[in-house]
């Protein structure tokens, strides 16, 4: 009989822990962190108030109490001052040990409690806010900080977390000189960077040499003439950019890029060669383009010190170049009408 009542016994104690275990974990589920930073709020009295008002002990007896770091508890206890301020519970002094109030929802904690210490420096505080601007919680943000190597290996092995950190660092890099710098030395000593960058600079030029025949409805002949598009021809650059804006992010601009600059470019030459005006001006523009090059090489050259490095073969060249300017002057000159 004795042993009957103690396993009698016995078996509803251990109904009532679980009772007790289930009754815990419902309210932890319901509120989470709310059910520990109440009783650290009720326990703990708050900064200026002195042991001889209140039966509250401080932080650091709280911690002995608890066995755990008094770093710990005011972690708790910053965060329930935070939600207090924010009106979602009551403040330090209306609360007295043991006493029991309504808690905010489970998921609300996060937005208040920061698990690390790390987060009231001055970085742990920039890195807050920029979590809290990109609506996640600062806490996972924070563990990313601390842990480079996590986000190292994260980027290694999964593209799509590559993305985001080449997104976080152009936007980063857009309003920080020193990381430019960087990053554009980091490119020119890395050979295979360097190549992909003159890649997609020149993608890039090609793309813009096509948008900016469809936008401004001008375009700008081979020796240099910049004159209005024909119809068609801005017609076609409207197309063609309205392929490239058409691209999924990502994907290989080239060659489209390409396919679109050859054409605008060959269009640009034939609508050249189908204007008779337009051609006659391509050809002036080009013959004087040259004769001024030319005129500037020709001006360049100096004989001061001719006896220091003179040969025959310079004498040779410039006379070569005197009768084919003379044979140009001729030609010129057989082109108008003798005066009556």
């Amino acid at each position: 009989m004795i042993d009957q009542a103690e396993t009698s016994f016995t078996a509803l104690d251990d109904t009532g822990l679980v009772a007790r275990d289930a009754h815990e974990f419902g309210a932890y589920a319901r509120t989470g962190g709310w059910a520990f930073g109440l009783k650290v709020a009720r326990s703990v009295r708050p900064g200026g108030q002195s042991a001889d008002e209140t039966s509250k002990v401080s932080a650091k007896e709280f911690a002995e109490l608890a066995d755990c770091s008094p770093e710990r508890v005011m972690r708790y206890y910053k965060a329930w001052d935070r939600a207090a301020d924010d009106g979602l519970v009551p403040h330090f002094e209306e609360l007295t040990p043991g006493q029991e109030v309504e808690l905010p929802d489970a998921d609300v904690w996060l937005n208040y409690y920061v698990s690390r210490s790390s987060a009231t420096s001055e970085r742990g505080t920039a890195i807050t806010e920029a979590a809290e601007a990109e609506g996640i919680r600062p806490t996972k943000a924070l563990e990313v900080a601390e842990n480079p190597t996590a986000l190292r290996a994260a980027i290694l092995a999964d593209p799509s977390t590559a993305r985001a950190a080449r997104q976080a660092l152009l936007d980063r890099v857009r309003e920080d000189p020193e990381l430019q710098s960087e990053l554009a030395r980091d490119v020119v000593r890395t050979d295979d960077l360097k190549k992909a960058v003159a890649t997609e600079s020149r993608s890039a030029d090609r793309i813009g040499y096509v948008r900016q025949i469809a936008e401004s409805g001008q375009i700008k002949t081979p020796a240099g003439q910049t004159v209005d598009a024909p119809v068609d021809l801005r017609q076609e650059a409207e197309r063609h950019l309205s392929l490239l804006d058409e691209l999924e992010d990502g994907e290989d601009t080239g060659g489209w890029a390409t396919e679109a600059y050859d054409t605008m470019k060959n269009l640009v030459v034939e609508a050249v060669e189908a204007d008779p005006e337009l051609r006659v001006q391509e050809k002036r523009t080009k013959f004087y383009s040259s004769l001024q090059k030319a005129t500037k090489a020709f001006e360049e050259l100096t004989f001061d010190d001719a006896q220091d490095f003179y040969e025959d073969d310079m004498v040779q060249r410039l006379e070569e170049l005197q009768q084919a300017i003379d044979s140009c002057l001729n030609a010129l000159r057989k082109t108008t009408t003798p005066a009556e």
